[in-house]
């Protein structure tokens, strides 16, 4: 008996050693990636050398009197270890699988149970000389019968999760065979506790269990070596796939789109049919991702890859090229089915999108060409198809088809936008003035600030020669932020010269008044110049105004706010609605000036013009007329009651030198 409670003694440290050993390869491996199936089966193999270190101590201290310091000490150890090793390993198998992060309080209420547990099954009886077989219920049976039902559901669970690699698959064998043998014994162990060949079989499961907790050891080891090489094998599939397709949308990405393109041209040349390449572009895109926000705009896109790719039409390449930007390509017979294919991607976008319980609305321009008519190269093919996208968008049409010809206009845009950007660089855009008379003083009350270029081959440009350039190519925005710095410093100018300052008023885009850091920017060329706000006026049309009138009105608040006053420019022109301007916190309504061209000798054009300034006065606005041009409209003006106004009677638009004049009257 001596002689084998010194082999078990020897056994229990020596698997001691071994899996404390092994728990520290874990912990090593577990800071090296910071998995947390790996920490959890750290700590299980850390209780299960725990475990085996109080069977050491029982076995070594077999003497001990039932009830002692040292029998419940090693009791409590030997329990809550058990049931510590059997929770983290199944924590660590759900990790594992799951690839989600267990929660602390999940882990705080496993570890009480465990705890709990393992103290009631070390301390009841435990004083008891007498209940012997009440012991061996609570700490044998009932540690097997758990073990047992931990490792049996675990197998079923590792069967339904349908784990991949080899080594997932041998765990759940274990696990299966393994909780067998513990049900299996904490059944016999109530029935045949006092029978001489269980307590044989008892003594002998020492060794049985040697080899159990040693595969155990060295199943985690293959698990992970075997999760890891997934993880990569999974890595290097996704950077395949992410190879040829979009990684937001799902969709081909622009050079898998080239590569399907050839090869469904080849087809199509093959079976003599013809392709015709769709170039879609979302309008006012950037206005959705500053509105909602980049993720919401992220499954906008997502959700137009996807009506594109189930296209009832069957598309043979649908493919995301750059930001909001899709190809979508389909067979032909005739130009009829064409139109109809334009028609169709136009109902697919501007199908309303849900975005958190509220609807947002979308258009697209469209530009597309024929294979093989226009080309037979899918680069040539992206890029006229690109051009006829260019037109639609440059003239606001939604579906333009390309032509021969549009090349050379491509061309030529590509060179302007060389010369504007070079222009505004080397500030060849100079300012001119049309001052403004204030009518119930007859003296100067402003002046709005026009744009001229100063080529330095062409001479002074007026805005019709250069405009339509910079809005076909976008650069509305980069001539604001340019027109509003050189405003403000001239302004910083003339009162270091000359004491004076005048309010200026500017027109502002639609592009710019909705920017993000418009506001921002204003507030830094203020400070920048030291500026007082009431000498910046901003112009907006009313164009501006309905595109997000929630977002104008939040802007326009601030701006006032800040000192800075707005107006809506060339009033009558858009879409006028007395609701905007009963809403709107606008300072100042510009009559445009068609209104004022006849209104001398047109009832009609007086009837409208008095009743918009009776109206803008009953709504506490101030009204300018624009285009004022002889004596009798300015009499006119004056008698209805209007505040202010500007034209050529007055002054032509002047530049900065002319100007100064009126700065130096007294």
């Amino acid at each position: 008996m001596a002689e084998r409670a010194l082999t078990h003694s020897l056994i229990y440290f020596s698997e001691t050693l071994i899996f404390s050993i092994l728990a520290l390869l874990l912990l090593a491996y577990y800071r090296g990636l910071g998995r947390q199936y790996v920490k959890f089966w750290t700590i299980s193999l850390f209780a299960l050398a725990a475990n085996q270190f109080a069977l050491f101590c029982q076995n070594t201290f077999n003497e001990q009197d039932v009830g002692s310091v040292v029998d419940i000490s090693i009791a409590l150890l030997r329990q809550i270890s058990l049931y510590l090793h059997i929770l983290f390993l199944i924590f660590g198998i759900y990790a594992a699988t799951k690839q989600q992060i267990v929660s602390n309080k999940l882990l705080v209420i496993g570890v009480s149970l465990a705890g709990v547990l393992g103290a009631l099954a070390a301390l009841i009886y435990g004083f008891d000389v007498e209940s012997v077989f009440n012991r061996f219920y609570l700490r044998e049976s009932l540690s097997a019968f758990i073990f047992g039902s931990a490792l049996i559901a675990s197998a079923f669970y590792l069967y339904s999760a349908k784990i991949n690699h080899f080594s997932g698959k041998v765990f759940l064998a274990f696990c299966l065979v393994v909780g067998t043998r513990y049900i299996a014994y904490s059944f016999a162990s109530i029935i045949f506790l006092t029978e001489d060949w269980f307590r044989y079989l008892t003594q002998n499961l020492i060794y049985i269990d040697i080899g159990v907790n040693t595969v155990l050891g060295f199943l985690v080891l293959i698990w992970m070596q075997g999760a890891e090489r997934h993880v990569a094998s999974t890595a290097i599939n996704r950077a395949k796939y992410l190879g040829k397709h979009d990684s937001l949308t799902g969709v081909l990405n622009r050079e898998q789109v080239l590569e399907k393109l050839t090869n469904e041209m080849q087809i199509a040349q093959g079976s003599e049919q013809s392709l015709c390449v769709f170039l879609l572009d979302i309008k006012r895109f950037k206005f959705v991702n500053d509105t909602y926000g980049l993720k919401v705009g992220d499954l906008i896109l997502g959700e137009i890859a996807r009506r594109l790719n189930q296209s009832l039409l069957k598309p043979k390449v649908v493919g995301r090229l750059s930001g909001d930007s899709f190809m979508y390509v389909v067979e032909y017979e005739n130009e009829k089915q064409q139109l109809t294919v334009s028609e169709h991607i136009h109902a697919l976008i501007e199908r309303p999108y849900l975005v958190s319980q509220q609807e947002v609305h979308l258009q697209c321009s469209v530009g597309y060409c024929e294979f093989p008519t226009d080309a037979n190269v899918a680069d040539e093919l992206l890029q006229k198809a690109n051009l006829a996208l260019f037109q639609a968008e440059s003239n606001n049409i939604q579906s333009v088809k390309y032509q021969a010809g549009m090349q050379s206009q491509g061309r030529r845009l590509l060179a302007m936008e060389k010369e504007i950007r070079q222009a505004i660089a080397n500030e060849e855009f100079v300012l001119h003035f049309q001052p403004q008379l204030n009518l119930k003083n007859n003296r100067l009350e402003g002046a709005e600030v026009l744009v001229r270029w100063q080529h330095p081959t062409k001479g002074l440009l007026a805005p019709g020669q250069f405009f339509d350039d910079i809005e076909a190519l976008n650069l509305y925005s980069e001539l604001d932020n340019y027109v509003l710095e050189k405003t403000c410093q001239i302004i910083a100018n003339w009162y270091q010269t000359y004491k004076r300052r005048v309010p200026l008023a500017i027109n502002i885009t639609a592009d710019e008044f909705q920017a993000p850091d418009f506001i921002s920017n204003i507030q830094n060329l203020l400070m920048k110049y030291e500026i007082p706000p009431i000498y910046l006026e901003l112009e907006v049309t009313e164009n501006v105004v309905i595109t997000d009138i929630n977002l104008v009105m939040n802007t326009i608040v601030v701006l006032q706010n800040m000192g800075i006053k707005v107006s809506i420019d060339d009033f009558g022109t858009g879409y006028s609605s007395l609701a905007y301007l009963r809403k709107l916190p606008i300072d100042k309504i510009k009559i445009d000036r068609s209104f004022i061209q006849e209104v001398a000798s047109n009832d009609s054009d007086l009837t409208i013009v008095k009743t918009m300034v009776e109206l803008s006065h009953g709504l506490g606005k101030r009204v300018l007329a624009e285009g004022v041009e002889t004596q009798q409209q300015l009499q006119l003006l004056r008698n209805i009651g209007c505040d202010a106004v500007q034209g050529y009677f007055i002054s032509k638009p002047i530049s900065e030198e002319e100007f100064t004049k009126y700065l130096k009257r007294k």
